[in-house]
This record gives structure tokens, C-alpha cells and sequence, in this order.
């Protein structure tokens, strides 16, 4: 089930030599999955109106019911009936390469044990990916109707042991709500904040990632493991019914979901794909799609006391932002002739912050944590953050 069916009716009113493979990890094991023990979310506490916590009840008739109005028995039906992949398994490169085209979208993270594929003609159906990596829990997550792809890690500082996420069929500011299956709380997808309930106001730490093309990830990590097709649940995973969606966002000015007035900020159009960069809570973002084929040093953090170099390419669009300081020493980058390269050695860089050629070879950037998302759904979390544009 995805919320395609409720997007297209009011679109169709609206329009009236590398390396040797690395082996693909165990598959991991199925966590015990009991919604029925979910907590009931705890409405005393929460950070938003309760209102605007809208329910997508897949039926031709109240289609959307805000929380305050819900039935408790169809809040517990609609948990999971998008349902998370809470056991997956991942294949070789070359598994993707057989079905996967060179401009599919995926949600690519590089991880401690292996580089991680998540195609988003799986995350359509699915929207979140629950797995281990090299002892780091993980949360890759996609929300099709803000393309907002982000990967956080489901540790929270003063708990013991990492929480479990479930999808509520709910939208806040037309972006998934999760729920955690401890506590019952209810989680915004692009900002990681725990909404309503006994967390609210706690936030997950999100983590370098890419929301790129399979043939750019391919590239960057020829190596990659990919999410497999083998979901455990039937889904048509050849077409990706949210093709074209920014686009209609940005004609139309219309949402599926209510947005409210915050999400409609004019300074960049609704449907325009902007690159998050997260630095000590506070946030910056800047118009991928206008950046194209660029390189971009601006100093964020307080004060502007931190320097951030931004890797943008048109294909996609696709952005990583790192630290330009290696070793204590600092570099500057530009594009020449297609590729990224710094001035200081001439090494030619990827658009993971990694040098594929030259004297620095081998050398990787830090990254800062990231978000790549439709510019409506990042200024609804996060209204207070700084848009760098047109650009210093």
C-alpha cells in the first residue's frame, strides 16, 4: 500500500576495474514485531497541534483524519499497513545492476562494514529500512511525497538499547510520522523529532547520506550492497509512481496533506530539491537542482566558525557537504573539466568527499550530516534554518 492512489486523485483534480565484490552481510533476524504491545501514544505531551497530525486511512471516504478524531481501533489497524523492512537483504552491485536503471533514485549510505543501496522504488512501498551496521543501528528512511531521504541512527542518548520504528500512516506537515514501538511516541520523518508522546522533543542524530542515481552510487562505491527485492511483500518495484511529483508541487501549489503556512515559504519553490547540511543542532540548505555541477565553500556553526565545502552535481540532483580540512591542513576545491579536483595537490575528488585519483589518493573528507529533501518539507522542520542562496 503507498499513498499513491490519494496523490494521483488530487493530481488528476489539480490537472482538471574494481575491487572484488565484499560479500553481503548475514541476513539479519527478524526482531519480534507485536504492534498489538505498542503503548498507546501518550497525547498529554507533545510539541505540535494534535490537530495537525493527519491520518491517511487509505479509504475512498475519510481519507484524512486528524489525530484528535481518530478511532482508536483504526489507529491500530493503519500501524505498519505501509510496512517497514525490519529484516532486509542485501545483495551484490552487480543484483542491482540486473534490474535497476542508471537514473534510478537511491538512498545511498557508506557505512563501517559495507556501503548501503536503498532504491527508492523499494522505499516507495516501504519508507523505512531498520539494519545493523558494524554495531551502529540504523534508520534509513524516504518519505515519497517530501523525497526526503535521510538515514539516522535509532540509538537515543539516555536510553539503553536502540528503539524500534513502526509507520503510523500519519503525515505531519505532509511528511511520515513513525512511531517507536517503546514508548508509542510519534516521530516527524525530516526533522527526527519526537512529536507526541513520551519522547517529544528528543531528536534521532542523522547521518551522512545520499540521495543520488544508481549510476553515481555505483560509481563512488562499486562495492555497495543493495536492498533486495526479496521484501517479503508483494509490491510492483519496476515503476516509481512519484516520478514528476516536484514538478506538480511546484505548478500547482497544492499538497496532498495539509501544509501549513510555514512549509510555504516563497523563497524557493515547494518542489525544489535542496541539500540539508546539520551542523550542532542548526541547519543550512541550499537549492541542489539550481547549484547543478558545482563546488561551494561557505562557512556555517556558530559564529560561522566552521568551514563546509558542498560536492553538488546535477544528476539527481545529488550533494554531500564535508569538512575541506585533511590532516590539519586545509584545501580548496573546484570543478574543472567535469571533475572535482583541489588546488593545492590536483587530486580528483567524488562526490563522496573521497579522492579517486592523483597525490591524495585513497583520502577521505569528513562529512556532515545531511538531508536531501523537497524545500517545502525541510523549512516545515526546520523554519529557523538559514537558506544559502543566492549564494556568499
Amino acid at each position: 500500500m503507498t499513498r499513491f492512489t490519494w496523490w494521483l486523485a488530487a493530481a488528476l483534480l489539480l490537472a482538471a576495474c574494481a575491487p572484488a565484490a565484499v560479500p553481503p552481510p548475514a541476513e539479519e533476524p527478524q526482531p519480534e514485531i507485536n504492534l498489538d504491545a505498542v503503548p498507546p501514544v501518550d497525547r498529554s505531551r507533545h510539541i505540535v497541534p494534535l490537530e495537525m497530525i493527519i491520518f491517511d486511512t487509505f479509504r475512498p471516504v475519510d481519507r484524512a483524519v486528524p489525530l484528535t478524531e481518530i478511532d482508536p481501533g483504526l489507529l491500530r489497524r493503519l500501524r505498519d499497513a505501509i510496512p517497514p523492512i525490519y529484516a532486509p537483504r542485501f545483495e551484490r552491485a552487480a543484483a542491482g545492476d540486473a534490474w535497476l536503471k542508471p537514473h534510478d533514485l537511491v538512498l545511498g549510505y557508506a557505512g563501517e562494514e559495507a556501503a548501503y543501496a536503498y532504491p527508492v522504488r523499494i522505499l516507495n512501498y516501504h519508507e523505512m529500512v531498520l539494519h545493523d551496521d558494524g554495531g551502529r543501528p540504523l534508520l534509513a528512511t524516504y518519505c515519497p511525497l517530501c523525497r526526503s531521504g535521510i538515514v539516522y541512527d535509532r540509538r537515543l542518548a539516555g536510553r539503553a538499547g536502540p528503539l524500534l520504528f513502526g509507520n503510523t500512516s500519519a503525515l505531519y506537515e505532509s511528511d511520515m510520522v513513525m512511531f517507536d514501538h517503546e514508548t508509542g511516541s510519534y516521530w516527524m520523518q525530516v526533522s527526527g523529532q519526537a512529536l507526541v508522546g513520551e519522547l517529544a522533543g528528543a531528536r534521532l542524530t542523522p547521518l551522512p547520506s545520499q540521495t543520488t542515481t544508481w549510476r553515481q552510487w555505483r560509481a563512488q562505491f562499486p562495492d555497495t550492497l543493495v536492498l533486495s527485492r526479496e521484501t517479503g511483500h508483494s509490491r510492483n518495484y519496476d515503476r516509481d509512481p512519484f516520478l514528476g511529483l516536484g514538478e506538480r508541487l511546484t505548478q500547482s501549489g497544492q499538497f496532498a496533506f495539509p501544509v501549513s503556512e510555514k512549509g510555504r515559504d516563497p523563497r524557493l519553490d515547494p518542489g525544489e530539491i535542496v541539500l540539508g547540511v546539520e551542523v550542532d543542532g542548526r541547519q543550512w540548505a541550499y537549492p541542489l537542482g539550481r547549484l547543478g555541477d558545482a563546488v561551494v565553500h561557505d562557512w556555517i556553526g556558530d559564529g560561522d566558525s566552521i568551514a563546509v565545502v558542498i560536492f553538488s552535481a546535477a544528476e539527481g540532483p545529488a550533494g554531500g557537504a564535508f569538512s575541506p580540512s585533511l590532516d590539519s591542513r586545509r584545501l580548496t576545491f573546484a570543478r574543472r573539466d567535469g571533475r572535482i579536483v583541489d588546488e593545492e595537490t590536483g587530486s580528483e575528488w567524488n562526490l563522496a568527499g573521497r579522492a579517486v585519483a592523483g597525490e591524495l589518493v585513497g583520502a577521505q573528507l569528513t562529512a556532515f550530516p545531511t538531508r536531501s529533501t523537497f524545500w517545502f518539507s525541510q523549512i516545515s522542520a526546520f523554519p529557523d534554518l538559514e537558506l544559502v542562496w543566492p549564494l556568499p
